[in-house]
């Protein structure tokens, strides 16, 4: 496992440009909200946490399509399923690296967009605590719908369709936690939903991602 995440962070490292493009999707994303609807501070607080979910959750899509593809395509992906991990062992690896890679990433992006978007300081620290469970959650149903497309015709317009349904409770705690904490109210209740979610996810999204790589594989 060890070998594997180290693997993936080289590749990650020697592709920076994909890490880099989903950064700067959220950055642009993100600044395209004050022009479109206007710079009143009032209207961008009360909307900010969602324009930060909203773009890091489209922007985590972007380096999905090729978690698996590229290893099936050099032919990579069988030696994996070869080396004596589970399936699902493989998945969360993948998981893992797509967090630390895009992720953690987004996480530190989010901080500036949100202080651009006139963000209350006291949402800030409930905006930060649900994004890392959220991104979480994120790449690791990002996972499990890679994985299921892989093959696919047309996988990477079929991969959204997939993964975006699914999102939708991370996006509602996440966003109701900084709402509730601009207001003067608890996050926590938010945010152990949040954190429910990706506990939740933990393990089966890598199992299903393990039995669609078992079937990709056959």
């Amino acid at each position: 496992m060890r070998k594997l995440l180290a693997r993936e962070l080289r590749l990650s490292l020697r592709h920076g440009t994909d890490s880099l493009a989903a950064i700067l999707f959220f950055l642009v994303a993100g600044a395209l909200f004050p022009l479109a609807i206007g710079p009143a501070p009032e209207t961008l607080a009360r909307i900010a946490p969602g324009i930060v979910w909203v773009c890091a959750l489209l922007a985590a899509l972007l380096p999905l399509d090729r978690l698996f593809g590229a290893d099936a395509e050099d032919g990579s992906l069988d030696h994996l399923l070869l080396s004596g991990l589970p399936p699902a062992a493989i998945a969360l690896g993948k998981a893992a690296a797509h967090w630390l890679t895009t992720g953690l990433p987004l996480l530190l992006a989010a901080i500036p967009m949100a202080i651009m978007l006139r963000l209350p300081d006291e949402a800030l620290p409930a905006l930060l605590l649900g994004l890392v469970p959220g991104t979480a959650f994120l790449s690791l149903i990002g996972t499990a719908g890679a994985a299921l497309v892989l093959g696919a015709r047309r996988g990477g317009v079929l991969l959204p369709l997939l993964v975006l349904p699914m999102a939708v409770p991370a996006l509602i705690f996440g966003v109701a936690a900084a709402d509730a904490a601009a207001v003067g109210l608890a996050a926590r209740p938010h945010l152990l939903l949040l954190s429910a979610l990706c506990a939740a996810a933990l393990p089966l999204c890598p199992l299903a991602a393990g039995a669609a790589l078992r079937s990709a594989a056959e």
